[in-house]
């Protein structure tokens, strides 16, 4: 396949590229240290369960889900788009 100056592998190289930067980009997000007894935002106190699932959690369930949907109405990727509307 006639790729122009790409060399042998590129696409998939750009692929692991991609992948990578996601996932450090996730990474970088997650909490770190100790988790906190109550939350952060309202004050309610965090169950043990949560506290041991989720190392150094900072929000209550329901702060955390406000928090989640919040950050999904800004996401900035394309999702919904065609195909075509991602090549144009």
């Amino acid at each position: 396949m006639a790729t122009g100056w790409a060399g042998d592998g590129a696409v998939q190289d750009q692929i692991d590229a991609t992948v990578k930067d996601g996932i450090s980009r996730v990474q970088s997000r997650l909490t770190q240290g100790p988790g906190l007894t109550h939350c952060a935002e309202c004050g309610h106190e965090i169950p043990d369960a949560r506290r041991n699932a989720v190392k150094g959690v900072r929000l209550c369930l329901p702060c955390q889900q406000s928090h989640d949907s919040e950050a999904a109405q800004f996401s900035g990727y394309n999702r919904r788009g065609s195909k075509d509307s991602q090549i144009r």
